[in-house]
């Protein structure tokens, strides 16, 4: 029993450790999903501690945009604060609509038939997400994508991630750094947990705390 509990343990540092791949497999094995990973509640608190690890702006990006691509809530009423966001919020929910074409054509493996309806539309997506300046790096983009997309999207984030940050759109300066954010682990991992991300940021009312408790 405390062997299993152990095991469960360097599982579960391994599996966050990686950024959400999973250990790396035997040489010449490959898997795409694994189910090895910590228990949900352990695994909300580590979305949380991530989540809250990003600048603010990143924080709300990915709150507004979770609201746009899950349509959760009004994004414009909820998010918009003069014209312009409202503008960039429209614009944005038009990008979005591709989510469902992406969404339809997660491929089930490895097999590069399926992926001309995917990749092309996720990196165009991708691509515009990164152009906004609120998604400094790939994990910032992983925590949005994943539950955009969901788990089964996992093994295909890094490519979509390189090729839209490599586009000509960015600032030569600014695909670098975006590059340089994601990895070795990351990009090159041999496997991936196909557990459902469990926390997904929302709008949080702000307490007015000059007025008195109840």
């Amino acid at each position: 029993m405390v062997n299993l509990l152990l095991t469960g343990l360097v599982a579960d540092w391994q599996m966050q450790a990686s950024g959400g791949m999973a250990p790396r497999a035997p040489s010449g094995s490959m898997t795409m999903a694994t189910r090895s990973g910590p228990a949900a509640g352990d695994l909300s608190l580590s979305e949380i501690k991530e989540f809250a690890g990003f600048p603010a702006a990143t924080q709300r990006y990915i709150r507004r945009s979770l609201d746009i691509g899950l349509e959760r809530d009004d994004a414009i009423a909820r998010w918009s604060r003069d014209m312009v966001e409202e503008t960039a919020i429209r614009v944005q929910a038009r990008v979005y609509q591709r989510l469902v074409e992406v969404r339809a054509h997660v491929p089930d493996d490895s097999g590069l038939d399926a992926l001309e309806h995917f990749m092309a539309p996720l990196i165009a997506v991708s691509a515009f997400d990164l152009g906004q300046d609120r998604l400094p790096g790939f994990a910032s983009y992983r925590f949005l994508y994943e539950r955009l997309l969901g788990a089964h999207a996992r093994p295909w984030l890094p490519g979509a991630f390189c090729a839209a940050a490599s586009l000509p759109h960015l600032h030569p300066d600014k695909r670098k750094i975006l590059l340089q954010s994601i990895s070795e682990a990351a990009a090159t991992a041999p496997g991936w947990s196909a557990r459902e991300p469990s926390f997904f940021p929302e709008w949080v009312d702000k307490i007015d705390e000059t007025r008195p408790a109840n």
